[in-house]
């Protein structure tokens, strides 16, 4: 099979006008970006608003191994099988990050016949979105250390600061690291740091506005510390938001581009999937959901993060209505689910584990049979995925279908990296008829519950928890945020999302445990609560052999290396 470079290279696509006019999209809203990526106005959201609704579904997966199960191309391959019988997809995908292209990673955008094209663009700067993104975050920093500089009137206390800066690049070095050394002319010394660029909190308020006015309010709520008597410092008291809106006035319109089947893809947004929801741009899907006849859109890690979030905050924000659900199960993740193996990033599968076991796939369902009840506590009918892989034997694959059949959920295999949407054709089937079934959709929880008690309802209901335990600090950062006036805002649970569990080893359903909660932080411009259960890193590092190193140009102008 050759590379996911070389069958990029190989697709023919269409000028990106005809793609917009499949979706009903005008070229007076169209921005070119060269020749193969548009920035789509916000102008179609209002323009489209009359047109049919599309079914609306989201692609999650049970919980994954630290190598993906391969959400993303089966969003691309799903987008590509609706065509092969006869509908019309949009694909809204997130915008990949520099930092793992470059890392152990690689590209995000899909895989062989199931990508979104040309694989250079998708992978490299786009359209320059997370260089905004990091712009805006980090003029905000250099305002509030400005402000330290020249006096500090708003009383901002230095310790409470929580507003770090952030850069596109995977560099642990940048973790924790002090400012302001060399005297006085150059500022004030403080402790503080970078996160990746996916885990600013402008990202996940850029993902999250539903317009241009809707962006600058929430930038202006954004909160970056606390005064001396304990009442937060916002970025507009910082007089910062305007222009942090300025900076983001293009970046908030959404790239389109095509997969290699010239399926229609919306590429906007990335948040961080571990401490934000983890989905693509609000407006892509109000644009997305007047285009076509379906909207595939996907959420990061398993349905107990990923899907929780885009129910519970996206679809809250936007309120759009889900019609069904793909959960993508892999037999290599059901053989860890077991807890018989080791799966590791950047290195081989154990060999034993590549042996014919359906046994072992049926030990870890535990995991698969949680992630599909997950779907259904939110009134939506899932459909199974099983995303085949070559060394994958049939007795696996039909393990998986017997699990699905076991708790009465349509599932078909699908063969879209090594054949496109021909090869997700029965995917596309099923899906259509689960989204045919009447929608009973609602959310975990109601607004007004104390922000406590819908940390409790997502540990028990989605992680299969007894109950939670706070730190005194977590608890005091929850009544602080009640004061404030937060209580009604939703919650992103920041853990690891190798495990239902807060402990990354726990493989399967762990029963007989509960949430720790050491502390709690508010994205009050994204609109969200997120407490922290573990040591989230928001700025990875390179590995020993990052794929950096085999990135280059040759001597024709072309990208070689990239994967």
């Amino acid at each position: 099979m050759p590379t996911d470079i070389e069958i990029s290279r190989s697709a023919t696509l269409k000028p990106l006008t005809e793609v917009a006019a499949d979706m009903g999209i005008g070229e007076h809203l169209l921005e070119p970006y060269g020749r193969s990526v548009a920035k789509i106005s916000l102008d179609a959201i209002e323009e489209l608003a009359d047109r049919p609704r599309a079914r609306y579904v989201v692609v999650s997966s049970l919980t994954p191994t630290p190598l993906g199960e391969g959400k993303t191309t089966t969003t691309v391959g799903l987008g590509q099988g609706f065509g092969h019988i006869g509908h019309r997809a949009v694909i809204a995908i997130r915008q990949p990050s520099m930092g793992p292209t470059f890392g152990i990673k690689g590209g995000a955008a899909g895989g062989g016949y199931s990508q979104v094209a040309p694989m250079e663009s998708v992978n490299l700067h786009l359209t320059g979105d997370l260089h905004a993104v990091s712009s805006a975050h980090n003029l905000l920093a250099a305002m509030i250390d400005n402000h330290l500089h020249k006096g500090n009137p708003l009383d901002i206390d230095p310790f409470s600061i929580s507003w770090r800066r952030v850069l596109d690049v995977n560099d642990r070095d940048l973790r924790e690291i002090v400012t302001g050394l060399g005297g006085k002319l150059h500022g004030i010394p403080r402790q503080t740091g970078f996160d990746i660029t996916a885990a600013s909190e402008v990202m996940a308020v850029l993902a999250l506005a539903d317009s241009l006015p809707d962006l600058r309010a929430r930038l202006g709520r954004i909160v970056v510390g606390y005064d001396h008597n304990g009442i937060p410092v916002t970025a507009n008291d910082l007089r910062a938001a305007g222009a942090m809106c300025v900076q983001l006035r293009e970046a908030i319109k959404p790239n389109l581009m095509q997969t290699v089947e010239q399926t229609p893809a919306i590429v906007h947004c990335g948040p961080f999937g571990n401490i934000a929801h983890g989905n693509s741009s609000v407006v892509a899907d109000l644009i997305g959901i007047h285009s076509g006849d379906y909207l595939v859109t996907e959420a990061g890690f398993g349905a107990d993060m990923g899907a929780e979030r885009f129910f519970n905050i996206k679809c809250r924000a936007s309120g759009l209505v889900p019609d069904a659900a793909v959960i993508v199960a892999t037999v290599r993740a059901l053989k860890a689910h077991s807890g018989k193996y080791k799966v590791v990033a950047g290195r081989p599968l154990p060999a034993e584990m590549l042996a014919e076991s359906p046994d072992d796939v049926h030990a870890g369902s535990a995991n698969l049979r949680k992630q599909i009840a997950n779907i259904r506590a939110h009134g939506i009918t899932p459909v199974v995925a099983v995303n085949a892989f070559p060394s994958d034997y049939d007795s696996e694959k039909q393990a998986i279908l017997d699990i699905a059949n076991s708790e009465g959920v349509r599932a078909a295999v699908t063969s879209h990296v090594a054949k496109g949407g021909k090869g997700a054709a029965e995917l596309a089937e099923v899906v259509a008829e689960a989204c045919e079934e009447p929608s009973h959709f609602h959310y975990l929880y109601d607004d007004s519950l104390l922000l406590e008690d819908k940390i409790d309802v997502v540990a028990r209901r989605m992680y299969g928890a007894d109950g939670i335990d706070l730190s005194s600090t977590a608890r005091k950062q929850l009544d602080s945020y009640q004061n404030n006036g937060f209580g009604r805002m939703p919650v992103c649970i920041a853990k690891t999302h190798l495990s239902l569990s807060a402990d990354p080893s726990r493989k399967g359903a762990p029963t007989g445990w509960r949430l720790p909660v050491r502390e709690v932080r508010a994205s009050v411009g994204a609109g969200f609560i997120y407490p922290i259960c573990g040591d989230m890193r928001t700025m990875p590092g390179l590995s020993s052999r990052p794929a950096a190193e085999h990135i280059d140009i040759d001597e024709t102008g072309q990208v070689v290396g990239l994967s």
